[in-house]
């Protein structure tokens, strides 16, 4: 944790003067822990000149002092909203500060971070800060004000109960509670996801996660779909609760078919008050679906949907250093059921058109036994009847998906109707059931040490939501659309290495049983257990093991046994 023992104020400011003015690298001397009266500084890394990665810090409040009322930390769902309660305050707080000072400020949705945590020692807030400098030289003064008055008055503002609005407070927590509970009773009443009426789905551009303002449609459930839910604070919802089975989505353009979809993959994880889909709620382990042209498949038997390839490459553990849409769509979607997914949602609009459908003239034209390629048309009831998975999926330009659906519905100007009967009296029967075409999973094992990247050993770092670097090589993730947050990002590249670690600790294990124990490891020991660092563990967000799954999938050095 740095010194042995712990220094006072006092001592830090003389440390501080006494390092004015000389080169950035004497900053290295604060590393420690220091006693500021409302609460301890511990300096668990310092930058090694102006330009590096920001010095890491710690601001530690004792528990009692702290003064948080204990039933709002009783469960691990009110200590995860607590958590991000003061994170959007700490993050609001430090903005304030004359200086770069970095909290891993939270989006829209609420997700386990460590940012803040109330561990053993207190109530932890993790910083990332730059210290102040003239060029290469210190500002001692400046990084004292920082240091011994500015980061106490963010724990006085930020970390305290009494500072803070205790009622909105509660309502925060009771909210996240009340969320998570209605996810808990989704697969119970056979419903892949829920939208709550009222609920404000557009956003206000396409580079932003905010809410519409201006005109925004509410949402309002169809009558033949809609449920109402009991919650744990006493309150009820309504809202359309889409079933299992397969829901198709259709509507004319711009009429908000995508923008629902958008909401439902979003509703893997909770969102915040104001935000407009608190109550768009949909199972966790929901999968988006997306073609994705030049990524690497290792091994994926993707057989279902492309067999007879006139190359004679066998499809059933199929790998290639660069996917076609088609292929790449295939391997991303069996990868995913293999790893869990209960339903998949997919919209016409980023997937292969020839993975999808294959139209009467096109199937006259080109003979089956002449097409390598069975279209997901034809494979989306197996994928129900033989794997349980469910699928919501859009479609604008096709009715073919009538003819396999069991719900269909229609946006207009946002609101939606249920169509399914109109559909069905479109619909042409769908063809007698043939065998099984899903097999069980086979093992995927990765060969030793293939995990890690060859050369010298750096950890696996994020760059930004979409990219992760390992060695010299860059994982491109920006198809995975349901990592929402470089913290998660930075949490995938650490969980990358932690999975390395272990093959090489336990030998050669299935990829599934990895990042099974690897997360049974973060559910006993908190996020913080996939940092390589003491103290500070950076600023991570909690992944779910899907996308997990879907980094392993796309590194291009993965090689199976």
């Amino acid at each position: 944790m740095g010194r042995a023992m712990t220094s006072d104020l006092s001592t830090l400011t003389q440390l501080l003067a006494s390092l004015d003015g000389r080169g950035y690298g004497s900053y290295k001397q604060l590393k420690g822990s220091y006693d500021l009266g409302p609460c301890h500084l511990v300096i668990d890394h310092v930058q090694v000149d102006p330009y590096a990665p920001p010095s890491l810090l710690r601001l530690i409040v004792d528990r009692t002092a702290a003064g948080f009322p204990e039933d709002l930390l009783a469960d691990r769902r009110g200590r995860v909203a607590t958590s991000d309660f003061l994170a959007r305050h700490l993050a609001t707080a430090a903005a304030a500060i004359d200086g770069r000072v970095d909290v891993g400020a939270p989006g829209q949705e609420v997700l386990e971070r460590t940012t803040v945590a109330f561990t053993e020692n207190g109530l932890e807030a993790r910083l990332a800060a730059e210290l102040p400098a003239s060029g290469r030289r210190i500002q001692g003064r400046r990084a004292a004000r920082l240091l011994t008055e500015e980061l106490p008055r963010l724990a006085e503002a930020a970390l305290r109960h009494r500072s803070l609005d205790a009622p909105a407070l509660r309502a925060h927590v009771a909210l996240h509670r009340d969320q998570e509970a209605l996810r808990d009773q989704l697969a119970g009443r056979g419903l892949v996801a829920f939208v709550g009426d009222g609920a404000i789905l557009p956003r206000r551009s396409g580079d932003s996660d905010l809410p519409l303002l201006d005109g925004p449609v509410p949402f309002e459930s169809p009558e033949s779909m809609r449920v109402t839910v009991e919650l744990p604070s006493g309150r009820q919802v309504t809202g359309m609760g889409i079933p299992d089975g397969v829901t198709v989505i259709v509507g004319g353009g711009y009429h908000g078919k995508s923008t629902l979809l958008r909401a439902i993959e979003r509703g893997i994880h909770p969102h915040v008050a104001g935000d407009g889909r608190e109550w768009v709620i949909t199972r966790a382990d929901a999968a988006s679906i997306r073609a994705e042209d030049g990524r690497a498949v290792t091994g994926v038997d993707i057989s279902p949907f492309i067999s007879g390839l006139p190359s004679g490459t066998d499809t059933r553990s199929f790998s290639t250093a660069n996917a076609s849409g088609s292929t790449s769509q295939a391997a991303s979607l069996v990868e995913a059921v293999d790893a869990g997914a209960s339903a998949l949602l997919i919209d016409e609009d980023t997937s292969a058109t020839n993975f999808m459908i294959r139209d009467e003239r096109m199937r006259a034209l080109i003979p089956a036994e002449r097409e390598p390629i069975t279209p997901f048309v034809d494979r989306i009831r197996p994928l129900l009847t033989e794997r349980g998975v469910s699928t919501v999926l859009v479609a604008g330009g096709s009715g073919a998906f009538f003819d396999v659906a069991d719900h269909v519905i229609a946006l207009d100007s946002y609101l939606p109707r249920d169509v399914t009967a109109e559909a069905r009296a479109l619909a042409e029967a769908p063809p007698p059931s043939a065998a099984s075409v899903f097999v069980p999973p086979r093992a995927r094992i990765p060969v030793p040490g293939c995990l890690r990247p060859t050369g010298k050993r750096k950890p696996a770092a994020a760059r930004g939501r979409d990219t992760i670097r390992l060695g010299r090589e860059h994982l491109d993730l920006s198809a995975v659309s349901q990592l929402l947050d470089a913290a998660q990002t930075q949490a995938v590249a650490h969980a990358l290495d932690r999975l390395a670690d272990q093959a090489e600790q336990a030998g050669p294990v299935p990829v599934e049983d990895a990042i099974r124990a690897l997360f049974e490891r973060i559910d006993a020991g908190g996020l913080e257990t996939l940092s390589p660092h003491r103290g500070h563990p950076g600023h991570l967000a909690r992944p779910r093991p899907l996308e997990v799954h879907a980094a392993v999938n796309r590194w291009r050095g993965l090689r199976l046994l």
